[in-house]
């Protein structure tokens, strides 16, 4: 197996891409720690992939939190010693118009896709591998390469996450650790449907008719399914990528070139 007896930490895996992630490492031989905020959902995944026979541990955590990022992070450290891949996954979306008096979701947003990112590797670098097998998967966005009205604060936090990626490389480089961002466009996810019905309204139409002009809009006619981001994070974290770090690499059936 590409993973086998390697330990994987997946933030965000309660749900959409995080969760798809979480099962093909682990079907891949990882030991895996779903890391979410919301324990219901983290508790249905773990006990899934339990089933399937896989190792996993869940730890509740907001990666906005340090000291709750402490706690995650040692009990890790408790139960499996170190770890080998770290996927920061865990995202926050939505719209921030510039005429919107409240600045609350812009710090939610910023907090959690570019802070808590900052925040939680560092704290996992104290305990990860430095034998040439560390890897770090940012899980960014096309909206990383890219503006859309309306998405100042998402848009900000994924083209820093770029920044921060490609940093990030070079700083860990001597200690065999590998960098890099994933850049989705389109994936059939529940955040996904909730930016589709939020767009819908601010234009005026309804949801479907809106999913149907964003998918027009990719070259390949379709979303992707997250399994599709998943394999693409497994071969990340496997021996094969050793010779890649420091990119942002799209994958989003033609919606960017960049």
């Amino acid at each position: 197996m590409e993973l086998s007896e390697r330990v994987a930490v997946v933030t965000g895996g309660g749900t959409g891409i995080g969760k798809a992630v979480a099962r093909a490492m682990a079907q891949e031989g990882a030991r895996v720690v779903i890391a979410a905020r919301n324990r219901p959902r983290l508790e249905a995944v773990s006990e899934e992939l339990r089933a399937e026979g896989h190792s996993v541990l869940p730890v509740a955590v907001d990666v906005t939190d340090r000291a709750g990022i402490h706690h995650c992070v040692s009990r890790i450290q408790e139960h499996w010693g170190q770890v080998h891949i770290l996927v920061n996954n865990a995202g926050a979306s939505g719209m921030t118009p510039m005429d919107d008096a409240d600045d609350g979701l812009w710090h939610t947003i910023v907090d959690t896709n570019l802070t808590g990112v900052y925040l939680l590797t560092k704290e996992v670098l104290g305990i990860m591998s430095g034998d040439g097998d560390g890897r770090i998967i940012n899980m960014s966005s096309v909206l990383g390469k890219f503006g859309v009205p309306g998405y100042a604060a998402y848009c900000a936090s994924k083209h820093g996450l770029i920044g921060f990626t490609r940093a990030l490389a070079l700083e860990l480089v001597s200690r065999g650790i590998t960098v890099n961002a994933l850049c989705p466009g389109w994936v059939d996810t529940e955040m996904s449907r909730a930016g589709i019905e939020q767009m819908a309204g601010k234009q005026g139409t309804d949801p479907e008719s809106f999913r149907q002009q964003a998918v027009a809009a990719v070259p390949i006619g379709r979303m992707l399914e997250p399994e599709e981001v998943a394999r693409f994070a497994v071969y990340l974290a496997s021996d094969k990528a050793s010779g890649i770090t420091g990119q942002a690499l799209n994958i989003c059936g033609g919606q960017t070139m960049v």
